[in-house]
């Protein structure tokens, strides 16, 4: 027997009405929260989102039958689009194939993709003006197996020192899942090999500075109590969740921007679908200002040069897709 569906609802975002099919399908079953509540979250941190994901390549996570179901990763826009839904070509040379990426530019668009049972937004480092050069540095601080939270907020507190050191501005946020990750704003002026051979240096720095820290690159070698300082996030095609994006978590978390007073006491499960709506009112976007924050990466490119005559070892790049 079909499973009956609940009446489509409208939303009214920006002046754009978007329309919600199926709106009280659970989506988190433990939580009992729907897509419409999902669509309202998102109407909720609106600004935050779009500024997260303004004018990025964007994968889609999709989950039609809501996070239980099969998760459906997406670079391609779904089919059926309104002509105000905006993309970008990406190409991908392994398979000779392009694809018309989701690029946000409103609140609408993130709105008309819950409506198409995206849950969580994961964008590019790099804008539609020049896709091919990142303007965004990303430190991932990703706990192994054995590792507790306590020591990935005390490696972020390493890899502020660092930052602070040369003169750089981070803007840390919660994964929304056991790890911390900081974006640094950067001119579009270097490919992704090099703005990853940067990102590998500063990991490098931080290693020397706390034995909680690791660069080894193959899982199956590494301490599993460090945190993993993940390098290879700026490699192209690499994305991971945007600030204010929901996660597939029973809990629903949030990738959640932190204030750098935060870090050292913060939980992840704090920040979620039920709590996050509240603290946008209250605080805003916490990472407003990040495009007024621009950090030349040469000083890290030194560093890498200075690296590699020393005979560090860089791990191959990944084959571009």
């Amino acid at each position: 027997m079909a499973r009956a569906s609940s009446p489509a609802t409208e939303l009214e975002v920006g002046g754009r009405t978007v329309r919600i099919s199926n709106p009280d399908r659970v989506y988190f079953p433990e939580l009992g929260l729907t897509k419409l509540d999902l669509a309202q979250y998102y109407v909720a941190v609106g600004d935050g989102i779009v500024n997260a994901l303004r004018e990025r390549p964007c994968m889609m996570h999709r989950f039609p039958e809501g996070i239980a179901g099969e998760r459906v990763h997406q670079k391609r826009l779904p089919h059926g689009a309104p002509d105000w839904m905006e993309t970008v070509r990406i190409t991908f040379p392994r398979w000779n194939r392009t694809a018309d990426e989701l690029c946000v530019t409103e609140l609408a668009q993130v709105i008309w993709s819950v409506q198409m049972s995206c849950v969580e937004f994961h964008p590019w480092n790099s804008r539609r003006g020049h896709v091919e050069q990142p303007d965004e540095w990303r430190i991932d601080l990703d706990p192994g197996d054995d590792c507790d939270f306590a020591t990935v907020r005390r490696v972020c507190g390493i890899a502020r020192e660092v930052l602070d050191e040369l003169g750089a501005t981070g803007w840390p946020k919660t994964t929304g899942s056991k790890g911390i990750h900081v974006y640094v704003r950067i001119p579009p002026e270097h490919g992704f090999a090099d703005v990853r051979r940067a990102a590998l240096a500063f990991a490098r720095e931080v290693e020397r500075r706390t034995d909680e820290a690791t660069t080894t690159w193959w899982r199956k070698d590494r301490d599993p109590r460090k945190v993993f300082v993940d390098f290879n996030q700026n490699a192209r095609d690499h994305t991971i969740a945007a600030a204010y994006s929901v996660r597939a978590t029973p809990d629903a978390r949030v990738s959640a921007p932190l204030r750098w007073d935060e870090v050292a006491d913060c939980d992840p499960a704090d920040f979620t679908m039920l709590t996050m709506p509240a603290r946008y009112a209250e605080l805003g976007d916490l990472h407003a200002g990040i495009d007024d924050a621009v950090f030349d990466i040469a000083p890290l490119l030194e560093w890498a040069e200075r690296d590699e005559a020393a005979g560090e070892e860089t791990p191959e790049e990944p084959e571009p897709a």
